[in-house]
């Protein structure tokens, strides 16, 4: 979330004390990520400690906390585990949010300031981990299960029908719709290809783990001494381990690396694995598939926040640059045919 929520700085700071003793003398919002429910803070006590402070609004899956906290529990350390509050829970609710709070990192993401290649191959040996780990049911019972679902491709498909027959006065609606416009043939085949490839793996026999689901550069922090963590554990998913893999040479967001060198990197920590090539594809496909209906959502049916929509805008632009997610995608579906 690029714009600061409807929420006094003060009734953050009561909720601190009162859930979790702090004593705040100074709180920041920070103008990060793309997702609109979510917004980031970082916090200093009165004893000079920084913490890294997260509300979340809408849907809320217990999992997303416990699970990185079980991971870190495991021996994991490139996981940051959410705090406890005075009551032992790792959130508390304020106004419409869920309140998170974790020790506050200093570094970079992945795609600010690109990864080493010992980097890379920790970030493999990292999700092979999480990928083989035995985690309770009574903490991953609440995360659901990939059923290939035609959700989005139906909103994309909305939306390009009504590009067509509406006229739009607002700047950045008219923009997108101007650029949709330029890109409808190539959208229209990417969303036949997705239904072919979720037919396709409904027919397959498919092992599922559980997957992080969104490990893109930007969710890779690393420290200024060097260290890396898998962040923002939000969307996680039983799926094939596809769901996770598709990142690695995407193109989405510029990792300063080759896909080949991503991959022979990724792999080195990862260890061998056989890749499902048509899962592949239908995830790098589904990912372009939901971003653009969840940035046409954000720009089609809403006029605020000018600064988030506009990076919405520049978002979609970006999956069809040279190299970008788009070619990527598409390079994985050729690749499954050979």
């Amino acid at each position: 979330m690029l714009i600061k929520p409807d929420l006094k700085d003060e009734e953050i700071v009561k909720c601190l004390q009162n859930a979790y003793g702090l004593h705040v003398e100074r709180i920041t919002f920070l103008p990060l990520g793309a997702d609109f429910n979510t917004a980031v803070y970082r916090v200093t006590t009165n004893n000079a400690a920084d913490y890294f402070l997260k509300l979340r609004r809408g849907k809320f899956n217990e999992a997303s906390v416990l699970v990185p906290k079980f991971l870190f529990d495991l021996g994991i350390k490139q996981v940051i585990p959410p705090l406890t509050n005075k009551s032992g829970e790792l959130w508390t609710r304020l106004a419409s949010f869920n309140v998170i709070l974790y020790h506050y990192v200093d570094g970079n993401n992945g795609i600010d300031v690109n990864l080493s290649d010992q980097q890379w191959i920790e970030f493999g040996a990292t999700m092979k981990k999480f990928h083989s780990a035995t985690i309770p049911s009574t903490i991953t019972k609440g995360i659901p299960q990939e059923t290939f679902p035609s959700k989005w491709r139906q909103i994309v498909k909305a939306f390009l029908n009504r590009i067509e027959q509406e006229a739009f006065d607002e700047p950045i609606a008219a923009k997108m719709a101007l650029f949709l416009k330029s890109k409808r043939e190539d959208i229209l085949e990417l969303l036949r290809r997705t239904e072919h490839l979720a037919c396709e793996l409904q027919n397959q026999p498919l092992d599922y783990v559980l997957c992080h689901a969104d490990i893109h550069g930007w969710n890779l922090l690393t420290s200024e001494e060097g260290a890396l963590y898998i962040v923002d554990w939000d969307t996680l998913l039983f799926a094939p381990k596809e769901r996770d893999l598709m990142f690695i040479g995407a193109g989405i967001g510029d990792t300063g690396r080759t896909p080949f060198e991503e991959q022979a990197l990724f792999y080195q920590g990862y260890g061998p694995v056989a890749i499902n090539q048509d899962a592949i594809a239908y995830y790098r496909f589904v990912r372009i598939i939901e971003d653009i209906g969840e940035y046409c959502e954000h720009i089609f049916l809403s006029d605020e926040d000018t600064e988030d929509r506009t990076q919405s805008f520049e978002y979609v632009q970006s999956i069809f640059l040279l190299n970008g997610a788009m070619e990527r995608a598409s390079q994985s579906y050729e690749i499954r045919k050979d």
